[in-house]
């Protein structure tokens, strides 16, 4: 298991960290370019990285850009905005070897639990090939809108409802 995870604000020494998550969380695209050269990969991920950044800063000026750590250490990234109606999850992504043992589950479960308290939703852009659609389905989010390659989720946490009525 994992001790309890912690958040703190993004500064500027993070960001050399947030590309490499956010180059983890495109490994198996990349994978596929046989053609592309390492340095041509990274050119990619960089420019990717940098047009991203720009576009949540813009178009989510009030949210919080977080790291998330264990024991001091940097495992992932959470960029949230809490709206009048809702909780967008703009990106949530962990480093490889901490997937899978149940922190993002933790952190979905945190936000829907925050969201139920608020009368609220919560609500997240996810790629249709991304392994964590399966988790977000098993959270109760439903696919609300076809985006392409994401689907727009969302979860109603209105009240919480414990088994048939």
């Amino acid at each position: 298991m994992f001790n309890q995870y912690t958040y703190r604000p993004i500064v500027d020494e993070d960001f050399s960290f947030l590309r490499k998550v956010y180059s983890e969380s495109r490994a198996e695209e990349l994978a596929m370019l046989k053609s592309w050269t390492e340095e041509q990969k990274l050119m990619f991920i960089n420019q990717q990285f940098d047009a991203q950044h720009a576009h949540y800063r813009k178009h989510y000026s009030e949210a919080e850009f977080l790291i998330i750590e264990i024991e001091k250490e940097k495992i992932g990234r959470l960029y949230l905005e809490e709206m009048k109606d809702e909780f967008r999850i703009i990106d949530i992504a962990l480093l490889s070897k901490w997937r899978g043992k149940g922190i993002g589950k933790a952190i979905l479960q945190e936000i829907v639990e925050k969201a139920i308290i608020k009368k609220k939703s919560v609500s997240i852009h996810v790629e249709k090939n991304n392994p964590a659609l399966g988790l977000y389905k098993f959270l109760g989010f439903e696919e609300k809108e076809d985006k392409g390659v994401y689907w727009f989720m969302e979860k109603k946490c209105a009240e919480k409802v414990y088994g048939n009525r």
